[in-house]
């Protein structure tokens, strides 16, 4: 038997070959974790979401008024920390049930929407077949990791303060100058009154604030347990654009309403 020696191949060649191989394989990883972020996330969106809680979701827009509900109405807040799923998610689905987007919303809306005590039942029996929260059946052996409900739930430093609650004193707060945060202000009281607060303590929160603000530049030093949840929204939101800082405060003043 004749032996062929193998072709040589040049080391430029090699080189070459290498380098064009690995701009490929970067470009093809990079590829294939955008394709796999994609199909996490479709998956999560997934399982997040059942069919059955379009009967949640009616039984809320069918009352009255009828219609949509503000995205952080105290309803459909309540509802998105029952289900896990953000009130942003839940408002997009609503606006899919005003449109009847779906031809399995048109039958579910045909079969409800003029039957109320047809769907309290159905929903009554939802809840009772598949259980809701993080201790219920339906999340059993299931670890829930929460995200926007740590939000609306009480501070461990304050329990009459939310982290919402700080982000919408926040926003009062570039609205007023130092010598302005008191509560004699009508801006101050207006809000205290709002979220069912003393007045005092939304002028705490401020003072607070002050100590987060980098343009006032105090060096006073300040003894205060609210001092590192403050400084964690100033962090998110202190130098962000005030309109959309505004804009976000004006919907979360739905959930006192």
């Amino acid at each position: 038997m004749v032996k062929v020696a193998p072709k040589r191949v040049s080391n430029n060649l090699i080189i070459k070959y290498l380098r064009i191989s690995g701009a490929k394989l970067r470009i093809i990883l990079y590829i294939c974790k955008r394709i796999d972020n994609k199909i996490k996330n479709k998956m999560a969106k997934k399982q997040l979401w059942h069919d059955d809680y379009w009967l949640l979701l009616m039984q809320l827009y069918l009352r009255k008024p009828v219609g949509v509900k503000p995205m952080y109405s105290r309803q459909m807040v309540e509802l998105s920390m029952e289900l896990h799923i953000a009130p942003q998610q839940l408002f997009a689905r609503m606006c899919e049930i005003a449109n009847l987007e779906t031809p399995r919303i048109e039958r579910i809306w045909q079969d409800y929407s003029r039957n109320p005590k047809r769907l309290t039942r159905a929903v009554e029996l939802l809840r009772n077949m598949m259980g809701f929260n993080s201790g219920g059946d339906f999340y059993e052996g299931v670890e829930v990791e929460e995200t926007f409900e740590r939000d609306f739930r009480p501070l461990p430093e304050d329990d009459r303060l939310t982290p919402i609650m700080l982000i919408i004193i926040l926003d009062l707060y570039f609205q007023l100058t130092p010598i302005t945060m008191a509560t004699e202000t009508p801006e101050v009281q207006e809000l205290a009154r709002l979220m069912r607060i003393p007045a005092t303590l939304v002028v705490e929160v401020m003072e607070v604030f002050q100590h987060c603000d980098p343009y006032l530049n105090r060096h006073d030093v300040i003894i205060n347990p609210l001092l590192q949840p403050c400084q964690e929204i100033w962090k998110h939101y202190g130098n962000a654009d005030t309109r959309m800082l505004n804009s976000y405060a004006m919907q979360l003043k739905e959930y006192f309403k």
